[in-house]
């Protein structure tokens, strides 16, 4: 008895096959593109909203933009020297002024009272030494005449001697007359070597005090003419030919030693003050040279001095002119001024912008090829001027970067442009 065999549907157990292969193959996917896909950040940006600029390679100028003030050559201070109550005022600031031109006149009755003292003092102490060395010459005079009195006296005993010498030998005289002769003669000479000794002395010591009165009423004199100047002083002169800047002096007005009462400029010349970023203090030597524009002519300059001392970031220099000088300039005017700071030369170069500002110019965004997206990439910068960065590492040559501000891509990795 033959038994029926059932058979089996093989399009339903393809069709179970294929649906598991399917699932497989989207699990693997699924699992690749978690292990092994893109996570980067993303964020759409319009590319009309951002700025970019493609890196060049150019030779690279290196100067900065700085802005110089006109300052006088040189400016002279006016100060009181002297205190005193203001009495007259003969000159305002804003004219030019010569050399020892009256400019204001002070009154002090201190100073003159201690100037009328020390010009009685002055007139004592004249007619003192005066006396003294009339006293000195008197002495001398005396001192001399005793030695001339001693000389004539040693030859009278010298010739009584030898004459009663010759008689005591002939016994026309006794010997006891011839020995007081003899020692009359002998004690004489012992006097006037003894007093040529003191003369000689006394000579030596009146030079002394001579000299040291010399000095003693020389230094007197520059004592008084120290005094007079101090009078002097109480008339405030112009010490220099130049512009009166500036007096601040009223009538009745008391004035202190070493106050400031103004101050003259010196108009031979000019020079510009120049305030610099200190992150170039390391590179700005005394010697760099600049130049700016004015009415349609270019002006050179050189920097003549550095002040050292750093304040708001910011340290300043003077600029002195190399050869002509505007004819129009006037003091406190401002220029525009091209400062170079070293020698030009081949570099890869960005433009500048905002993006700077947000990442310190520690990395960029540099656009694809294709132009559909951009990616973040670390680079580093080297110097800079008004218009570019210098790249020494990270970008290449035609390759472009979104050079504006990145304040609001927070920490994206990528950029897709629309």
């Amino acid at each position: 008895m033959s038994m029926d065999r059932k058979i089996e549907n093989k399009g339903k157990k393809w069709r179970k096959i294929a649906w598991i292969a399917g699932v497989s193959v989207i699990v693997i996917i699924v699992f690749l593109q978690i292990v092994f896909g893109d996570k980067s950040s993303r964020l759409n940006v319009d590319t009309d909203k951002i700025t970019i600029d493609q890196v060049r390679e150019d030779a690279f100028l290196d100067f900065i933009a700085v802005i110089g003030t006109v300052e006088p050559i040189q400016t002279i201070y006016l100060d009181a020297t002297e205190g005193g109550r203001v009495e007259e005022i003969y000159r305002r600031e804003g004219g030019m002024v010569e050399i020892g031109e009256p400019l204001a006149r002070l009154t002090n009755t201190t100073l003159l009272l201690d100037i009328s003292n020390a010009e009685t003092s002055y007139t004592r102490t004249v007619n003192d030494m005066r006396m003294t060395r009339v006293q000195l010459e008197q002495q001398n005079l005396s001192s001399r005449n005793q030695l001339l009195d001693l000389n004539l006296a040693l030859r009278q005993y010298e010739r009584r001697y030898r004459n009663n010498k010759v008689l005591m030998e002939q016994d026309h005289i006794s010997r006891e007359e011839y020995e007081i002769s003899l020692e009359q003669y002998e004690i004489t000479k012992q006097k006037l070597e003894l007093y040529r000794e003191t003369y000689k002395q006394d000579s030596i010591y009146r030079i002394f005090q001579l000299e040291a009165m010399e000095s003693s009423l020389k230094n007197m004199e520059e004592n008084m003419k120290l005094v007079y100047q101090r009078l002097e002083a109480m008339e405030l002169k112009a010490p220099i030919y130049g512009e009166l800047a500036s007096l601040n002096l009223e009538i009745g007005q008391m004035i202190n030693r070493g106050e400031r009462l103004g101050r003259i400029n010196i108009l031979d010349s000019y020079k510009l003050r120049v305030e610099i970023d200190e992150h170039y203090i390391s590179r700005v030597t005394q010697g760099l040279v600049g130049n700016f524009e004015f009415a349609g002519s270019n002006y050179d300059l050189v920097i003549t001095r550095i002040y050292p001392e750093v304040q708001g970031g910011r340290f300043a220099v003077d600029m002195e002119f190399v050869n002509s000088i505007p004819e129009q300039i006037r003091i406190g005017q401002t220029f525009r001024i091209r400062l170079e700071l070293g020698e030009s030369r081949q570099a890869l170069l960005i433009p500048r912008g905002g993006f700077y500002q947000s990442t310190g110019g520690q990395w960029v965004y540099v656009v694809d090829p294709s132009g559909s997206y951009a990616i973040k990439r670390d680079i580093r910068i080297g110097r800079q001027n008004p218009r570019f960065y210098e790249v020494l590492e990270g970008l290449e040559p035609n390759e472009r970067i979104i050079v504006s501000s990145y304040d609001n891509f927070g920490n994206i990795d990528r950029l897709i442009l629309r």
